[in-house]
C-alpha cells in the first residue's frame, strides 16, 4: 500500500463522520419543518439514527473479504440514500398515509450504512497502523469532521443552500470518496471498473439533483401549501414560506401558520389596543417577537406613542417585512418608520441586559412547541421583564388557543402570576386560527375596559372586549403549573394538547 493512501483513507473518515451527522441534521430538522417544531422531533431521529449505526456497526464483522470493493459500495449507497433522502420526504409527505414509517425507514436505512463504515476502514488499516494509533488517528478525524458539521449546517448550509441542496451536497462528497478510493486502490480492487462506472453514474445523478435543487424545492413544497407559493427560504433559526391565493397572503414558519391577510386584523387588533387604550400616556413602547411588523402597525396608530424597540430572533424575517413590496404595504411600513429600532437578539438574553422601562411590552412569540421558544414563557423569562415594565406599564403575551389548549394557556396565566404579577386573561376568534387566547399582565389589579377606541378599527370596540374577558365552560379556567425553566412542563402540555388536532 503506497504510504499516502491510508492517509487518504483517514481524510475519508473525515468526509464521512462530516456526512453522516449532516444527515442525521437534516432528517430532524426536516422533521420539525413537516410535523411540528418539536423537541421529540429530533430526540427520537438521534435515537433511531445511533441505534442503527450500532446495528451497521454489529454486521460489518459478516464482511469478511473484498473489504475495500465493499466500503466502496456502501459510500456509494449512503451517498444515494443521503443525498435523495429530504428530496423523497418532501415529494411523499402529502401522498403517504404514514410519513413517519418512510422518515424512520430512511433514516435506520441511512444510519446502518454509516455505521458500516468506520468499522470496515479500520479492518482496512489495521495492517498500516499500530492498534493505539488507528483508533486515535480513526477517532480524532471522526470527532473533528463531527464538529465541523454541527457548525456549518446551521450557520452556512441551511441559510445558503436549504435542505434539498445540503443533502446532495454531501451525498455528491459520499461518493466522491468511493470514486477516489477507487482510483487509488484499483489494484487491490475486485471489479474496480464496475465500481467507477457506478460511482461515476451516481455523481452524474446527484451533481444533477443538486443543479435543480430549487425545482424539487419549489416543487415539493408546492404539494404541501394549498396555495401558490410566492416566497421560500431557509434561515438560520426557521424555514419562510409566503403563499398567495388572491388576496389572501399567508406566512408560514416550519410549516406553521402565522398570519392570514385576510383575518390577521382581529388578531393585532385584540393583541395591541385592549393594552394601549388603557394607557393613554403610554410612549415607549417594547414588542419581542412579531418581526412581520403587524403588531407595530398597530402601535404607530397612537400618536403619542414615541419610540417602539421591536426584538426578534430572526433578521431574515424582519429585513423580508421591510423590503418586500406587498408586505410593506400590509404593515403599512411599520418597520421602515424612524419611531421604530429593530433588534436582532435573543429575547432571552437581550432582555437580561437591559434596564429600560417601557409603558407597554407586547409579547408575540410564536407557540411554546419546543425548548427553545419554551424559555421564553418560563418564570425566570417573565421576572427579567416585568423589570422592564413601567409601574402602572401593562403586558400582554399572546398564549396559545385556550379552547385547543386549555391547560397550556391556563399555565402562561400562572407563570405570570408567580411572578407577581396580575392577570387579565382574554380571548379572540380569529377565522384562520380558531379561538385565541391573550394574557395582559401588570403590576396592580388596576385593569378597567377602556370606553373609547382609536376611529378606524375594523374590529376592536368596547363591546368587543368586554365579550372577549368572558370564559366559557370549555374555556374555563384549570388547575395548572408554573412553568419554569429547568422543567418547561408548558412544551409537553402544549404538545399533548395540539397533537390531538393536528
Amino acid at each position: 500500500m503506497h504510504k499516502r493512501l491510508p492517509v487518504l483513507l483517514l481524510i475519508s473518515v473525515f468526509i464521512i463522520a462530516t456526512c453522516g451527522l449532516i444527515y442525521e441534521l437534516i432528517a430532524g430538522t426536516l422533521a420539525s419543518y413537516l410535523l411540528g417544531d418539536s423537541v421529540t422531533q429530533f430526540s427520537t431521529i438521534i435515537g433511531v439514527y445511533l441505534f442503527s449505526m450500532g446495528i451497521g456497526s454489529w454486521l460489518s464483522k459478516y464482511f469478511e473479504k473484498n473489504l475495500l470493493s465493499w466500503f466502496i459500495q456502501i459510500e456509494i449507497l449512503v451517498g444515494l440514500v443521503g443525498g435523495t433522502s429530504s428530496t423523497i420526504l418532501f415529494m411523499v409527505f402529502e401522498s403517504v398515509s404514514s410519513f413517519r414509517l418512510v422518515l424512520y425507514g430512511l433514516v435506520s436505512i441511512t444510519g446502518i450504512l454509516v455505521g458500516l463504515e468506520i468499522p470496515l476502514l479500520m479492518r482496512i488499516l489495521k495492517d498500516r497502523y499500530e492498534f493505539k494509533d488507528l483508533v486515535s488517528k480513526v477517532f480524532t478525524f471522526d470527532y473533528i469532521g463531527a464538529l465541523i458539521a454541527s457548525l456549518v449546517f446551521p450557520l452556512i448550509l441551511i441559510p445558503y443552500l436549504g435542505l434539498v441542496r445540503t443533502a446532495y451536497l454531501f451525498g455528491i462528497l459520499n461518493v466522491g470518496v468511493a470514486l477516489l478510493v477507487c482510483f487509488g486502490f484499483a489494484p487491490e480492487i475486485n471489479a474496480v471498473r464496475y465500481l467507477k462506472s457506478a460511482s461515476i453514474i451516481s455523481l452524474i445523478a446527484l451533481l444533477t439533483g443538486f443543479v435543480l435543487a430549487n425545482v424539487i424545492t419549489s416543487f415539493s413544497e408546492s404539494l404541501t401549501y394549498a396555495d401558490t407559493i410566492i416566497y421560500s427560504k431557509s434561515t438560520p433559526y426557521q424555514r419562510i414560506i409566503l403563499t398567495k391565493r388572491g388576496r389572501d397572503l399567508r406566512l408560514f414558519l416550519n410549516g406553521n401558520l402565522q398570519f392570514s391577510s385576510i383575518d390577521e386584523y382581529r388578531y393585532h387588533e385584540a393583541l395591541i389596543h385592549p393594552v394601549l387604550q388603557a394607557l393613554p400616556q403610554a410612549q415607549n413602547i417594547l414588542v419581542m417577537g412579531g418581526g412581520d411588523g403587524l403588531a407595530v402597525r398597530e402601535i404607530l396608530k397612537y400618536p403619542q406613542v414615541k419610540s417602539v424597540t421591536l426584538v426578534d430572533l430572526d433578521k431574515g424575517m424582519t429585513e423580508l417585512f421591510q423590503s418586500n413590496e406587498m408586505l410593506i404595504k400590509l404593515n403599512q411600513r411599520s418597520l421602515l418608520s424612524p419611531k421604530v429600532k429593530v433588534i436582532s437578539a435573543d429575547a432571552f438574553a437581550w432582555a437580561r441586559m437591559q434596564h429600560t422601562n417601557y409603558d407597554a411590552i407586547i409579547i408575540d412569540f410564536p407557540d411554546p412547541s419546543n425548548y427553545s421558544v419554551g424559555k421564553l414563557y418560563t418564570n425566570k423569562f417573565y421576572s427579567i421583564i416585568k423589570r422592564l415594565l413601567s409601574p402602572n406599564g401593562i403586558m400582554v403575551i399572546q398564549s396559545t388557543s385556550p379552547y385547543v389548549a386549555p391547560k397550556s394557556f391556563w399555565t402562561v396565566e400562572k407563570t405570570l402570576q408567580s411572578v407577581g404579577l396580575h392577570t387579565v386573561p382574554y380571548h379572540n376568534y380569529v377565522p384562520s386560527f380558531g379561538e385565541w387566547g391573550y394574557i395582559m399582565a401588570m403590576y396592580k389589579p388596576s385593569y378597567h375596559v377602556p370606553d373609547k377606541y382609536l376611529p378606524g378599527l375594523r374590529f376592536m370596540s368596547k363591546g368587543t372586549l368586554e365579550q372577549m374577558l368572558y370564559f366559557p365552560r370549555d374555556m374555563a379556567r384549570l388547575p395548572a403549573s408554573v412553568n419554569r425553566l429547568n422543567n418547561q412542563i408548558l412544551v409537553k402540555y402544549f404538545e399533548d394538547e395540539w397533537s390531538t388536532v393536528l
